[in-house]
């Protein structure tokens, strides 16, 4: 290719002085990680806190690693702003046991709960929710394939909890403002959290897979306000009930130690940079690509503009025979994890808080590039 059209790539140095040509992750989860959470990682696998022993290989009951736990505890909810009403724990599981536990915990047999259905994961949640109690789903996007988030619904006082899903990381949609509800809302905030500002206290409960935005895989983010919402009167198993976890400071069993430990030193990262500057600086990424999708006739975007995700950008190619030459373009250019969910094909570009702009610019340079040879 020509010098002046010749795809942008990035380059690293790594520890040993060797220099590297840098992969640019797209991945949706397990997801891009700060460098400073990395390089903490590997310096604790080595010596954990001076204690000479590996992070994983000391007992999380040890004052070096429970002051690990109280630390990140404590940064969720200031980055969150909310106070010592609300406990926040890591747990196992995933989001997607929560579907279950939330439900288990708080929604009696006959008692109603309201949903909003946006993509794959609410929808899982709906179908959990159905086996304690009642589901109302207020409203759906299924109508056109989750492309958009439904507004002008109304949610019932009758509901014993409102749910929904802040960003849908298989169809690229984003609520970017939550509706007021007359009963506690609670969100599955798994692939946007922290990613800006929001008021923590307007939520009964936010939970959070941690390997999206905010650490690796392994562990799972629950912040839940005391008391509000009360307790289904069914006995609950005792490693399904939040209560138990709470107490026992996320200790009740052996945690996954080493996920909280990264988990810790991202949210490090992310109060470092402040969230108003980390909004900032994902909206710039995602304006970037969408600018170019909107503008190359190669391509379009698959969901309603003003609902698009600054996480998850969904595009596809209007030729989709081109699409085996678009990905080789990109393996050839370092462009990692642009593929599509299974479910829905296409191409998805995750702008995670720890992707840099560079990484777009990249994937920008490489659609112009495509542009010129096959437009």
């Amino acid at each position: 290719m020509a010098a002046k059209n010749s795809l942008r790539v990035s380059l690293i140095r790594i520890t040993n002085g060797i220099l590297m040509t840098k992969v640019h992750n797209f991945s949706a989860g397990p997801a891009i990680l700060p460098p400073s959470a990395i390089q903490e990682s590997i310096a604790a696998l080595q010596n954990f806190a001076g204690t000479g022993l590996s992070l994983i290989e000391i007992s999380h009951r040890s004052k070096e690693y429970e002051a690990v736990v109280a630390e990140a505890q404590a940064l969720v909810k200031e980055l969150l702003n909310v106070g010592d009403d609300y406990d926040a724990v890591f747990l196992q599981g995933g989001a997607s046991l929560q579907f279950d536990m939330i439900p288990m915990n708080f929604l009696g047999d006959n008692e109603t709960a309201s949903y909003l259905n946006t993509g794959v994961w609410a929808k899982r949640a709906v179908k959990e929710a159905g086996f304690f109690g009642n589901v109302n789903v207020v409203a759906s996007s299924e109508d056109k394939n989750f492309s958009y988030i439904p507004k002008d619904y109304v949610i019932s006082g009758d509901s014993k909890y409102f749910h929904c899903t802040s960003n849908n990381t298989i169809y690229g949609t984003e609520m970017f403002h939550f509706p007021t509800s007359p009963v506690p809302v609670v969100c599955d905030m798994s692939s946007d959290i922290f990613s800006r500002p929001i008021n923590g206290n307007d939520f009964a409960m936010i939970y959070a897979g941690a390997q999206k935005n905010m650490g690796p895989a392994g562990t799972t983010l629950v912040v839940l306000k005391k008391d509000a919402i009360k307790k289904a009167s069914r006995k609950i198993p005792t490693m399904l009930d939040y209560q138990i976890h709470i107490d026992n400071g996320s200790m009740y069993n052996t945690p996954s130690v080493f996920a909280i430990f990264v988990t810790l030193h991202t949210l490090r990262w992310i109060k470092s940079v402040g969230l108003e500057a980390m909004e900032q600086r994902n909206k710039a990424k995602a304006d970037l690509l969408y600018a170019e999708i909107d503008r190359n006739g190669l391509f379009r975007g698959t969901v309603a503009p003003e609902d698009r995700s600054r996480m998850n950008v969904n595009f596809v190619l209007n030729n989709p025979e081109l699409e085996a030459d678009f990905f080789a373009m990109c393996k050839a250019a370092n462009l990692s994890g642009l593929k599509g969910h299974r479910s829905v094909g296409g191409l998805r570009a995750s702008l995670y808080n720890a992707l840099e702009i560079e990484s777009v610019q990249a994937l920008v340079d490489a659609m112009k590039e495509f542009e010129r040879i096959k437009g």
